[in-house]
């Protein structure tokens, strides 16, 4: 009769026992492992390599902010600087000195026009004499308060007297 010899630390299996004992790897146990190990470690570095760009990634998003934002801010100071300038210029004061400058001069009364066609008022021509300076309120305050006295003012010998 002759015998298999016996597998390192496996008894002789007969029958079915034999037919399910090829099903299971003879080698060593050391080879099924080398994938997985390898496996592991890639997907760990393929982690620790997705961290890193994900965190470069949020960086240059953070910096991308800050000058936005830095940006944002000089524009809308530069905004409001120009907003100043276009309320000056369109003070009542200002449009006033300004036509003054252009030579204009304010209308005289105006005529209206009823719905049936018939003229109300009398209309009159602008006069070429400088009309009153519109103020604003709050140099109203200012330009009611009395004038500085002319008496520290150094007189000069050739100025004339009233009343010779």
């Amino acid at each position: 009769m002759t015998r298999k010899p016996e597998l390192k630390g496996r008894p002789e299996l007969r029958g079915r026992a034999a037919r399910l004992a090829h099903l299971l790897p003879t080698g060593r146990a050391q080879a099924a492992r080398t994938p997985f190990v390898l496996l592991v470690v890639l997907l760990l570095g393929g982690g620790l390599i997705g961290l890193l760009v994900l965190n470069s990634a949020l960086s240059e998003g953070a910096f991308r902010l800050d000058d936005l934002q830095r940006e944002t801010k000089e524009l809308t100071d530069e905004e409001q600087a120009l907003q100043r300038d276009i309320d000056g210029y369109s003070a009542p004061d200002a449009l006033q000195r300004r036509a003054r400058e252009l030579g204009m001069v304010p209308g005289g009364d105006p005529a209206f026009l009823g719905p049936d066609g018939e003229v109300k008022g009398v209309p009159s021509p602008a006069s070429a004499a400088p009309a009153p300076l519109v103020l604003a309120p709050e140099a109203l305050a200012t330009a009611t308060a009395p004038p500085p006295t002319p008496q520290s003012a150094p007189r000069s010998p050739h100025a004339s007297t009233p009343g010779r």
